[in-house]
């Protein structure tokens, strides 16, 4: 499709972007959704992710990394060896002419390479320099790695997910790192339009841990509330009943009846309208106490039909209710294909790809799909580029 970065918010917004893997990458892909043009500086060897299977293969023996090509639309990419001075001089120079940084490197790497925060925004006409790492530049943990199963278990996130009498069980997405190149981009599309003005640099520091913690507020105020620890409960709701998955005769469903209307609507559905006068389960809070009660009586008639069987009729009557999709499922939705979720980007080696674009929409705008993933150091001509149009 052709490029309509012109009217998207983030146009005429240059980013360098030395990052690797997910979380500095996904927020550089999210800016340039939005219309930055955002620069891949790569090591020789290319982003670690470029590694990562599964790869599309031509006939030459070429490989491309759908995981890679799945953070990195957008983008254009150059390859510098940071420890040869001459290719440091080259990032040195894009830095100067760009009006943002994201980077995941850990704590005082750049800076020992002499582009760091404090040595780049001197003198520069107004810079966000975004800095995302496991826990921030003030934690007594600076100088130690971290991955995104390190932070889910650090921050609590995995104390509160599972089974009750199971084993930590990590999130199947990477929330760690997601969450904080969200926050990484959200922040940095709030602080351009004072940076424009004002010409003053700013830093920002984004912790992996702070940021998990940060989207943790419901956890984090039960136990500043109640002085408990919030418990694993599966699919189950700690304030709500019934509120969880349930397994019927075919496949795996969710059911969430946050109130008493809906409530008498899901016993009504089962076939058990009599519970809704049970002691156990009259009010929300009789029915969170009693859960596993209730989900037992539950799960045995629910058991007995078919999924949409019972999504039909749970609808019929407005209980917010679902099927437990698998990705292949959650894609095929006619949801997806309304929404226009999912559409098709050039991909090197594999071709016209799916990707999930931009979630956002923005009345006016189609999503950006002005490229597809870069292959390694395809844009070596963007540093005089860059350097020609800032200095013109």
């Amino acid at each position: 499709m052709p490029p309509e970065d012109h009217r998207l918010p983030l146009s005429g917004v240059r980013v360098v972007e030395l990052a690797h893997v997910a979380a500095g990458p996904f927020a550089g892909m999210l800016l340039a959704d939005l219309g930055a043009d955002v620069v891949k500086v790569e090591p020789p060897t290319g982003d670690q992710m470029r590694a990562w299977p599964p790869f599309a293969r031509d006939d030459d023996g070429s490989a491309f990394s759908h995981n890679f090509a799945s953070v990195n639309r957008n983008k254009r990419s150059i390859t510098a060896d940071l420890k040869d001075p001459d290719q440091l001089a080259e990032v040195r120079a894009l830095i100067a002419a760009a009006d943002v940084v994201v980077e995941n490197y850990r704590p005082g790497v750049l800076d020992r390479l002499g582009i760091g925060y404090d040595e780049v925004s001197a003198g520069h006409r107004g810079l966000v320099y975004a800095s995302i790492s496991g826990y921030g530049l003030s934690s007594p943990y600076v100088n130690d790695g971290a991955y995104d199963v390190v932070i889910q278990g650090m921050s609590g996130l995995m104390s509160v997910t599972g089974e009750p009498d199971g084993n930590p069980v990590k999130s199947g997405v990477p929330v760690g790192d997601f969450t904080a190149g969200l926050y990484a981009a959200y922040t940095i599309a709030a602080m351009l339009p004072q940076v424009r003005e004002s010409g003053a640099s700013v830093r920002l520091d984004v912790p992996m841990l702070d940021c998990l913690i940060g989207v943790s507020a419901l956890q984090t105020s039960e136990y500043w509330g109640s002085g408990r620890e919030p418990q694993r409960l599966g699919t189950a709701h700690p304030r709500n009943a019934p509120y969880q998955g349930f397994s019927a005769a075919d496949g795996d469903l969710t059911i969430a009846a946050g109130n008493d209307k809906l409530w008498a609507a899901v016993a009504e559905v089962v076939g058990l309208p009599h519970l809704v006068h049970d002691p156990r389960f009259v009010t929300q809070g009789d029915r969170v106490a009693n859960q596993l009660e209730l989900a037992g009586l539950l799960g045995e008639q629910l058991a007995q039909e078919k999924r949409q069987h019972w999504l039909t009729e749970l609808r019929a009557r407005g209980v917010p209710c679902g099927p437990v999709n698998t990705f292949g499922e959650a894609l095929a939705d006619p949801h997806v294909e309304a929404t226009g979720l999912v559409a098709s980007v050039d991909v090197p080696v594999a071709g016209e790809t799916p990707t999930v674009v931009y979630p956002v929409r923005i009345s006016g705008l189609a999503p950006r799909l002005e490229r597809g993933a870069p292959r390694l150091g395809a844009h070596p001509d963007v540093v005089q580029e860059w350097t020609e149009e800032w200095t013109a």
